[in-house]
Order: structure tokens, then C-alpha cells, then sequence
């Protein structure tokens, strides 16, 4: 048993109330709270409240400073993204451009955190290399993509959507126990 419960930060969603991406982060991230985590949801509502990122605004408002102290203290993240034309949302793109200021951490950036995927696209193929650039950019920031990551086709659902779901929790969730002493 973990000294103590693992902490997991999810991000993600769109500026609409009920977007795929949102509502399959939602899923995961329950699944992670049912694992025993402790969960942080940033969705599309917050998310579209963070300004633009300027390297030269130290503050970056309210709901970056809290987006940056959760990814600061958490042990895992889950980043749900829709596949935009080939990749990830400009809302995405700038809630992760924001993790910046974690750059003179003791630890970082993402470094030493797995971070689970999801990408939600209307066809496999924008879903396909929205994943792959998502993976990119966590290497970028020294995170840990989990083997498995969530590609959900939004014109062929499936029953097995919610099981790659909770395979991507699931797994966030058992890295998070071991790198704190699980």
C-alpha cells in the first residue's frame, strides 16, 4: 500500500459543455478515483479562462497559477485532447504551454509523472496523429506517455471505449503508486 493516496491532475476538453473529450476525461478520471487516487479535473470551462501564454507574464492569472501548482504537487496526469485538423486544440496546446513555469522546479516540468492519453477525433486518422503529436509534446516536457493511450473514434463508438478508458487510468494510477512508494 502507497505511503500516502497518489494525486492525479486531469486536463482537458473544448469550450462546448458537452464535448467528447471532456465527458471521456471525465471517465477516466473517475476510474482513477475509484483506484484510490485523488482527483483535479481542468476542463473545457477553466481551461478557456487561462490567457494566452506569454513567457514574459510571470503571473499568467488565477486559474494558471492553480493549473500550475496541481501539475506541481500531482503524481500523474490525464490529458484529453479532440484531434483538431491532425493534432491537438489551441485550448490544449495553451493549458500545456502554461506548465512552463514549472521549468526551475526541483522536478521539471512533467518529470518523473506518467501521463495517460485520450484523443477523441471524428475518424482515425486526425485521431491517430492528434496521439502521436500529444506523446511529443509529453516527452518534450520529460513526462512518462503511458504504453497505452486512448484514441476514441467519435463516428464509430464502441463498447470497448470505456475499457480503454479505464486502461489508460488504470495505468497513470499504478505508476503514480510506485513512484511514490507503493
Amino acid at each position: 500500500m502507497p505511503s500516502r493516496q497518489p494525486f492525479i491532475v486531469g486536463i482537458g476538453g473544448t469550450t462546448r459543455a458537452d464535448s467528447g473529450s471532456e465527458y471521456a476525461l471525465r471517465i477516466a478520471m473517475g476510474v482513477a478515483e475509484r483506484e484510490g487516487a485523488r482527483v483535479r479535473l481542468f476542463g473545457g470551462a477553466e481551461l478557456s479562462q487561462l490567457p494566452i501564454y506569454d513567457q514574459d507574464d510571470q503571473g499568467g492569472g488565477s486559474c494558471r497559477r492553480e493549473l500550475v501548482e496541481a501539475v506541481r504537487t500531482c503524481d500523474g496526469l490525464i490529458i484529453s485532447s479532440p484531434g483538431y485538423h491532425g493534432s491537438i486544440s489551441g485550448l490544449i496546446k495553451n493549458a500545456l504551454d502554461g506548465l512552463e513555469d514549472l521549468r526551475h522546479d526541483a522536478r521539471p516540468y512533467l518529470d518523473g509523472r506518467a501521463v495517460g492519453l485520450i484523443v477523441t477525433a471524428d475518424g482515425w486518422q486526425a485521431g491517430g496523429t492528434t496521439l502521436s503529436a500529444l506523446r511529443a509534446i509529453v516527452h518534450a516536457l520529460r513526462g512518462w506517455p503511458t504504453p497505452f493511450g486512448a484514441l476514441l473514434n467519435a463516428t464509430a463508438r464502441s463498447d470497448d471505449d470505456e475499457v480503454r478508458l479505464s486502461l489508460v487510468a488504470e495505468q497513470v494510477v499504478e505508476f503514480a503508486r510506485l513512484k511514490i512508494g507503493g
